[in-house]
C-alpha cells in the first residue's frame, strides 16, 4: 500500500524561507566587510604612528629602498585582503554568478567603511575629494575618495541586486554584451585609476584625475549589470542559485 505523499511546504512559505537567508546572508556579508574595513583602517592608524609618517601625507610616495621589506608586505597584504573578500564570497554564495556578486558586496562595503572609520579615527580624509593611493598591484592607483566610492557604492546596490534575484529563484541574464560591458568597463575604471601611475612611480602628485574616462568605464559596466537584472530582457543565458 502507497505510503502518504511527500509533505510539500506551500509556496508562500518558501518564498519566505528564501528571504530569510537572504536576508541573514547579506547581514554576515555586510557585517563581516565592516570588521574587516575598521582592521585594516586600524592598522594603517599604527603603522602611520609607528613610521612617524604624518596623517594623510601619501605623496610623494616614499620609494622602494626607503620602505625596505615593507613595500613587498603592503602588496602581499594587498593580494590577501582580496583572497579573504573572495572567500567571504564563495562561502556566502550557491553559484559562481551568486559567489561573484556576494564578493562583490564584500568588497565594496570593506571599501566604503575603510574610509569611514578612518575619518573617524583621524578625520582623513578630509574631504570626498581628497586624493589617495588606491592600490599597488601592478601599478599605483591614484584617484580622489570620491572614486572608488562610487565604484564601491555600484558594486554594493548590484551586488545585493544579483544575490536577492538568484536566491529567488529567478534568473540573471549574464549574456555576451553584458558580459563584455562588464569586462570593458571595468577595464576603463582601471585605467582612469591607474592614469597617473607614471607620474606617481617617479615622485610626482597626482592633482588631475580623468573623471570623463572613469565615468565612462563606470557608466558601461553598470549598463552591463543593469541589464543584466532587467526582468524584461531578452532571454538568454541564465545563471541561477543552486
Amino acid at each position: 500500500m502507497p505510503g502518504p505523499p511527500p509533505h510539500q511546504a506551500p509556496a508562500g512559505h518558501d518564498r519566505a524561507t528564501r528571504g530569510a537567508g537572504f536576508l541573514a546572508t547579506a547581514t554576515a556579508v555586510v557585517v563581516d566587510g565592516v570588521a574587516m574595513a575598521f582592521l585594516e583602517a586600524a592598522v594603517v592608524v599604527y603603522l602611520q604612528r609607528a613610521l612617524g609618517i604624518e596623517t594623510g601625507v601619501l605623496f610623494p610616495v616614499r620609494e622602494a629602498g626607503v620602505m625596505g621589506d615593507l613595500a613587498t608586505i603592503e602588496v602581499g597584504r594587498e593580494a590577501a585582503t582580496l583572497v579573504m573578500l573572495a572567500a567571504v564570497g564563495w562561502l556566502a554564495g550557491r553559484s559562481a554568478l551568486e559567489r561573484l556578486a556576494w564578493t562583490a558586496v564584500a568588497f565594496g562595503t570593506w571599501d566604503i567603511l575603510y574610509y569611514a572609520w578612518l575619518w573617524v579615527f583621524v578625520g582623513w580624509p578630509s574631504s570626498p575629494g581628497t586624493w589617495d593611493l588606491l592600490f599597488l598591484i601592478p601599478v599605483p592607483w591614484a584617484g580622489p575618495v570620491w572614486s572608488p566610492v562610487a565604484v564601491s557604492l555600484a558594486l554594493v546596490g548590484l551586488g545585493l541586486a544579483a544575490a536577492a534575484r538568484l536566491r529567488a529563484g529567478a534568473p540573471v541574464r549574464a549574456g555576451r554584451p553584458q558580459v563584455a560591458a562588464g569586462i570593458v568597463g571595468g577595464a576603463i575604471v582601471i585605467l582612469a585609476f591607474c592614469w597617473n601611475g607614471p607620474l606617481v612611480l617617479d615622485g610626482g602628485i597626482p592633482t588631475d584625475f580623468p573623471w570623463p574616462v572613469f565615468a565612462a568605464g563606470l557608466a558601461l559596466a553598470a549598463w552591463g549589470a543593469t541589464t543584466a537584472l532587467w526582468p524584461g530582457g531578452p532571454r538568454v543565458v541564465e545563471a541561477r542559485a543552486g
